[in-house]
């Protein structure tokens, strides 16, 4: 038992903020993507398969993170109603920006892909593990992500 806490905690301890900047990004609301990262790690310690190596792990927690923030826009669109304490989120308002408002404003599947790259620094190689796409499929993501972006910030 004792090993099972401290390999958890060096996961943890490793992850949780990449994780979390991840969520926080998707979701825009700091708790939110606290009880994302949450229900993350709580699927880790029930469900975590054997991993082949710590790249496997990080991807396998990436692709957790994204399908519980997932589920978070989709109750959301379910309910329909912002929280008062969204509107002083003051951590997703100093990180704001033009260019990134506009990225949150694209579809889905290249908001993602921008994020992971950009944001979060990650190659396409990993990016593509964690999505379970090809690679290809990533750079043609961030490609028409990045046209969009263009024509979002042109108009504007």
């Amino acid at each position: 038992m004792q090993s099972d806490n401290a390999s958890f905690d060096r996961v943890y301890d490793t992850y949780a903020d990449m994780l979390y900047r991840l969520a926080v990004s998707m979701l825009r609301s700091s708790d939110d993507a606290e009880d994302a990262v949450q229900n993350a790690f709580c699927r880790y310690l029930d469900r975590a398969p054997d991993f082949r190596d710590s790249e496997h792990e990080k991807a396998w927690l990436i692709r957790v993170t994204i399908n519980q923030c997932k589920d978070i826009m989709r109750r959301r669109k379910i309910r329909a109603w912002l929280p008062i304490e969204a509107l002083s989120d003051i951590g997703v308002r100093e990180r704001s920006t033009p260019a990134l408002d506009a990225v949150y404003t694209l579809p889905e599947k290249y908001k993602t892909v921008i994020i992971l790259h950009h944001l979060e620094e990650m190659s396409i190689d990993e990016i593509a593990g964690a999505l379970e796409i090809s690679p290809s499929a990533v750079k043609m993501r961030l490609s028409r992500g990045r046209d969009m972006l263009r024509e979002t910030i042109k108009n504007a």
